[in-house]
């Protein structure tokens, strides 16, 4: 094995970290972009669930929630706090995954319906869904997310090329000196 081997999967590596990223950055502000472009069809969406009684906490949902997605999506497509936003995906996709589960089960139970064949708009963006496909589509988006916490590819985000440091200086070249001399 040559030195430039482990180099060379470090960085296809790094590029196939920085395509995952692209790809959930896409994806989220997708379905985003989805919502709050029909806010009364996603707030109908939500009240299906049943989690909330309440009028304004269960619109201050339907409002944010959307937006809250195309944030995340543009953080990581720029780059940006990619781990904290890979932290606030894993966040939303799990218990949006086990409410999808937990309707498709009584939908399942009330109409006899076979699991896999259970078809209803989950309130992603994309309209009707098979229960089965959404479930491992959204475990491929938590896999993905997951993926994004281990730190591969920071060479090739925006916030890691502020916090560099240069030889002989351990301190971050974009951080003030704590010993600033101030003339007078």
């Amino acid at each position: 094995m040559t030195m430039s081997s482990p180099r060379r999967s470090r960085r296809a590596l790094d590029v196939a970290t920085v395509l995952a990223r692209w790809f959930l950055a896409f994806v989220f502000i997708y379905m985003g972009l989805e919502k709050a472009l029909d806010p009364v069809t996603f707030l109908k969406l939500v009240r299906q669930y049943e989690l909330v009684k309440n009028p304004l906490l269960l619109n201050a949902i339907a409002s944010t929630l959307p937006w809250f997605e195309i944030i995340c999506g543009l953080l990581l497509l720029a780059g940006v706090a990619v781990r904290g936003t890979a932290i606030n995906l894993i966040a939303m996709l799990v218990p949006f995954t086990l409410l999808v589960l937990r309707r498709a089960l009584a939908i399942a139970a009330t109409q006899g319906t076979p699991f896999c064949a259970i078809k209803f708009d989950c309130g992603c963006g994309n309209g009707e869904v098979l229960i089965c496909h959404k479930l491992i589509e959204n475990s491929g988006l938590l896999i993905l997310a997951c993926w994004l916490l281990t730190g591969f590819g920071r060479q090739l985000c925006a916030s890691f090329s502020l916090l560099k440091t240069t030889p002989g200086n351990p301190t971050p070249v974009s951080a003030p000196s704590a010993r600033a001399e101030y003339p007078g």
